[in-house]
């Protein structure tokens, strides 16, 4: 009787530990099933990227007379993208609900020009910048004694009214003349009818490469830097991180470079 007893309470406890183990397995396997994949290994399963971008942001992000999207972003996306292994996929966007497209996972990341600043930072990853822009003195070819933004005082200076740029000139004590748009600007000062101007660095860049023949040129480094990168949503530090590794190899390799001349004319990383 004995015996039994014992066999009876060998039996009931190896068929605890067996229930135990079989619990502890099944656990494992949930887990592993329920593990969140990360953005980059969806990205990479998926086969694209998805960009956020306006595609009428021109020389940025815009459509061609084809139809067809092109500009600086879109080929500095398209370059990453290959170096993931997949291809960019664009979703257009207008700018005022890009933040809110990144943020309900209509996209992957955002490639439009977003300035790199402390609140988005607080809310938002960013890759390594990859543009750098900021103000910039233009004048005409043949003036010599205005060197930059501090030469401006007393100057004629023409600039659109409410810009960024109208700021800048009056802190400078500049003499404002103002204007509907940035080519009637460019055309007085080409003509002496003003003696300079201000306006985005990239933007001036752009315009003198597609103009070579106006009497324009810079006139000193520029002011008021900004840094621009890819925007992701916070919580994907893999697909961040993959792309600056492929950004370092597109600068290493020489591809940005060929990229920002063929829309500035110039190295627009720095």
């Amino acid at each position: 009787m004995r015996k039994i007893s014992l066999l009876l309470v060998f039996i009931l406890s190896l068929s605890v530990a067996l229930l135990a183990v079989g619990c502890g397995s099944q656990k494992t396997e949930k887990a592993a099933e329920t593990k969140k994949q990360t953005l980059l290994e969806t990205v990479k399963q998926r086969g694209t990227i998805k960009v956020g971008t306006e595609g009428t942001y021109p020389p940025f992000t815009f459509k061609n007379e084809k139809g067809e999207l092109e500009g600086f972003d879109v080929d500095i996306i398209n370059e990453v993208a290959k170096r993931l292994g997949v291809k960019a996929e664009f979703v257009p966007t207008e700018w005022k609900a890009m933040f809110a497209g990144l943020d309900a996972e209509r996209f992957d990341v955002i490639a439009n020009q977003v300035t790199i600043n402390q609140e988005r930072l607080a809310k938002y990853d960013f890759s390594d910048p990859y543009t750098v822009s900021g103000g910039q003195v233009v004048v005409n070819k043949n003036t010599a004694d205005i060197k930059g933004q501090e030469d401006l005082k007393g100057r004629k200076v023409g600039v659109t009214q409410g810009s960024n740029w109208d700021e800048i000139a009056k802190k400078a004590g500049a003499n404002i003349q103002y204007y509907k748009g940035a080519n009637e600007i460019f055309a007085d000062l080409a003509a002496n009818r003003i003696e300079a101007t201000v306006n985005d660095r990239l933007f001036v860049a752009e315009y003198l490469l597609k103009n070579p023949n106006q009497q324009l040129k810079v006139a000193g480094p520029s002011f008021d830097q900004a840094k621009m990168g890819f925007a992701f949503r916070k919580g994907s530090p893999e697909l961040v991180e993959a792309v600056n590794k492929a950004l370092k190899e597109i600068y290493a390799d020489g591809t940005y470079l060929k990229i920002s001349q063929k829309w500035f004319g110039e190295d627009v990383s720095k």
